[in-house]
């Protein structure tokens, strides 16, 4: 059977791990990319969520390698950017997710 592995800061781990994931924590996009590069040969891993600040800064041999892998699947999924609000980067998350602006009122 196939896992879901999610590749991200350890701020965001836990709530990655309640959801049934296996997470493996980067501190910055260098140990992210020797992360995934260890993961592109598990045998066990389907799917390979990666934070997509951590994506963007593969470096060019790493990415092309990405790019033609077809498993496991890479997808990225929205970082927090400085200065958001938690409301504002989960409302992200879920326009993303489902298509729709869901907007969090307190």
């Amino acid at each position: 059977m196939y896992k879901v592995i999610v590749i991200t800061d350890p701020e965001s781990a836990t709530g990655f791990r309640l959801a049934g994931s296996d997470v493996k924590e980067a501190e910055d996009s260098l140990e992210a990319s020797l992360i995934l590069s260890s993961l592109l040969h598990d045998e066990e891993a389907g799917i390979i969520a990666i934070r997509e600040d951590y994506l963007a800064n593969l470096d060019k041999s790493l990415y092309e390698q990405v790019e033609k892998c077809y498993h496991p699947v890479i997808i990225p999924i929205p970082a927090p950017r400085k200065g958001d609000e938690v409301s504002s980067y989960v409302e992200r998350l879920l326009r993303r997710a489902i298509g729709y602006n869901v907007v969090m009122r307190s």
